[in-house]
């Protein structure tokens, strides 16, 4: 991978704010030309810099308006229960976000449901009626202070 210079950092950063800002309107802004701008991306992204181009929808128009943390401990710590929870949270579509940590619990995951009783179904499913799941500990979102999905260059 092709080490990051300053105006690299620069791009980044703008882009992670405003994916739609033009190659033109960054040139300008950096004092490159639009063609340098347009080297740059495409290389970002062939070099998998830029891992995605996305659209992030509210959650009011996609229906689902509640929001959990949840901690998850299982039952046995070996690779194959770990791959297995894994696998399981990379199929589920209400999870958003699945980590895999290092202390009292095994795994946190953001999920997000229409309402409350599909929260319940989805805990019954994927925690209650699994076995390798030795606990977990749900924490409702009240409200969102800070959502951000860049990294600072």
């Amino acid at each position: 991978m092709h080490a990051l210079d300053k105006t690299d950092k620069h791009l980044l950063n703008e882009l992670q704010e405003n994916n739609r800002v033009t190659a033109e309107e960054l040139g300008r802004k950096y004092n490159l030309s639009t063609s340098a701008v347009q080297r740059r991306l495409k290389r970002f992204r062939t070099d998998n810099i830029i891992e995605a181009d996305i659209a992030v929808i509210a959650s009011e128009v996609s229906g689902t308006t509640l929001h959990f943390v949840v901690e998850v401990s299982l039952e046995l710590g070996n690779s194959s229960v770990i791959e297995g929870f894994k696998k399981l949270m990379l199929s589920c579509p209400d999870v958003s976000q699945c980590f895999y940590v290092a202390g009292v619990y095994d795994f946190i995951l953001c999920v997000q449901t229409k309402d409350m009783a599909a929260y319940e179904v989805f805990s019954k499913k994927y925690f209650m009626d699994n076995k390798q799941v030795k606990q977990y500990y749900t924490h409702v979102v009240l409200n969102t202070v800070k959502k951000r999905y860049g990294v600072r260059l």
